[in-house]
């Protein structure tokens, strides 16, 4: 197999690991996809020996040189740091599994994965790999992700910046961000949902001094431009797809 990216050529398979589903696409250099995008569901509980397997096979399949992975949780060089929802036994809804944690903590999963693998694999936080799909290179870039959890990621003047990830931090004295701003809180109540959103982007505003917001993930379509109009800076509304979508260049940066 090929050790540097600069040898290999042509698509990338797009991996986005959710806490619920895992979606997967063929993705061109350019950023657009090749064909459907293929869902299925992320497997609980979700040890490290069970997502490898899940992800490697999706890999294998592809019969592509080169795979861009999202993992949601903090990762750091490929290991995860922390797991966030995937340490959850039964799913979002249920309690965090110590001993799923633990097996997570500090896990290769980029060498593990690599080493099933027949492909080139890299691994970053799906937030991460949106802002690779959604930024566009100019000022400071804050970018959410909202979906089953939420996830953030700044991009300054074009170049991806490392930040703390919130899924598992407070918000307020309500829960954890991925708690409080996940699929199951806005099922359950859209507008104290917005109204918490409006309030939480504009924390990360001023935190991350953000002159531009991009909104994406699967939950992004129930948030309106009312909902975010006094954050602190202007918010662009995204599709679903940009964490696939930058598969290719977290390649052509890295």
């Amino acid at each position: 197999m090929a050790d540097s990216t600069t040898t290999l050529r042509g698509p990338v398979l797009a991996v986005d690991i959710g806490a619920t589903f895992t979606k997967s696409c063929a993705v061109a250099e350019d950023g657009q996809l090749l064909g459907d995008v293929t869902r299925v569901l992320t497997p609980f509980p979700c040890w490290p020996s069970t997502l490898i397997e899940m992800v490697s096979r999706v890999i294998n399949e592809s019969g592509l040189s080169r795979a861009a992975v999202g993992f949601p949780g903090d990762m750091v060089e490929g290991r995860v740091v922390e797991p966030g929802n995937l340490s959850r036994a039964g799913g979002i809804t249920t309690p965090i599994d110590p001993d799923i944690e633990r097996a997570w903590t500090n896990f290769d999963l980029e060498g593990g994965l690599q080493s099933r693998c027949g492909a080139l694999v890299k691994v970053v936080n799906d937030a991460t790999l949106a802002a690779y799909g959604y930024a566009d290179g100019h000022g400071r870039e804050l970018v959410l992700t909202l979906g089953t959890g939420l996830g953030i990621s700044l991009v300054v003047d074009g170049e991806w910046r490392k930040i703390r990830d919130v899924g598992a931090a407070r918000y307020r004295d309500v829960g954890t961000y991925d708690e409080v701003f996940g699929e199951p809180s806005r099922a359950a109540d859209m507008g104290t949902w917005r109204v918490r959103l409006q309030d939480a982007i504009s924390g990360f505003v001023r935190e991350f001094s953000a002159d531009l917001v991009h909104v994406g993930g699967g939950n992004a379509r129930y948030v309106r431009a009312h909902d975010v109009a006094e954050v602190g800076c202007d918010v662009v509304f995204n599709d679903n797809e940009g964490t696939l979508r930058g598969a290719a260049r977290l390649f052509a940066t890295r």
